[in-house]
């Protein structure tokens, strides 16, 4: 696949990651509107949220380009955390992370906007939180605001202790992987 890449997210954490890998790049924000009904986790689920973001610029774009969508979800026992619901939202999902291992989920879906061919692809990470308590729940909401992070955190921003583990790529929990994101433009 060659061309223009089209970012379809307004994510600031998944366009930095594609900057520091001199990936060129330009942002369309996709106007999908996600369906937050389902919280059975499945892959398909996922990768048709990317695969819709990144359709749902099709008409927005004037030449032959390549469609980048992506989603990132928590998983915590099979159930989907997505975005918290204020402060309560985010306080009750980090107090269900603390000290328990979880998935974080993104999928990556490449389009070809003139064809509409595509390629998706996932990629697993897993995280262990340490045991938190309310303090440290409560700090790190009221100094990160976390409202619009998939289960209600950013890794590269949780401060020392947070953390026990992870596994997989770092990339990945954050956002997106540029390895896997590389690999699909390079087929």
């Amino acid at each position: 696949m060659v061309g223009k890449i089209i970012l379809a997210s307004s994510s600031p954490r998944r366009a930095d990651i594609l900057k520091k890998h001199n990936i060129e790049f330009k942002i369309i924000p996709s106007p999908y509107v996600e369906d937050h009904s389902t919280t059975d986790f499945s892959y398909d689920f996922i990768e048709n949220l990317a695969y819709n973001k990144a359709k749902a610029v099709v008409p927005l774009v004037n030449e032959q380009s390549l469609i980048v969508g992506a989603d990132t979800i928590v998983v915590l026992d099979g159930k989907i955390l997505g975005k918290p619901n204020g402060y309560d939202g985010a306080f009750e999902m980090l107090k269900n992370l603390s000290g328990k291992t979880h998935h974080v989920v993104t999928a990556i879906v490449v389009m070809d906007s003139d064809t509409q061919n595509y390629k998706k692809q996932s990629t697993t990470s897993e995280v262990t939180f340490e045991n938190l308590t309310d303090e440290q729940i409560k700090y790190y909401i009221d100094n990160f605001k976390p409202f619009d992070k998939a289960g209600s955190y950013g890794i590269q921003e949780m401060p020392k202790g947070y953390i026990k583990s992870y596994t997989g790529d770092l990339e990945n929990i954050i956002g997106i992987s540029s390895k896997t994101l590389l690999e699909m433009l390079s087929l």
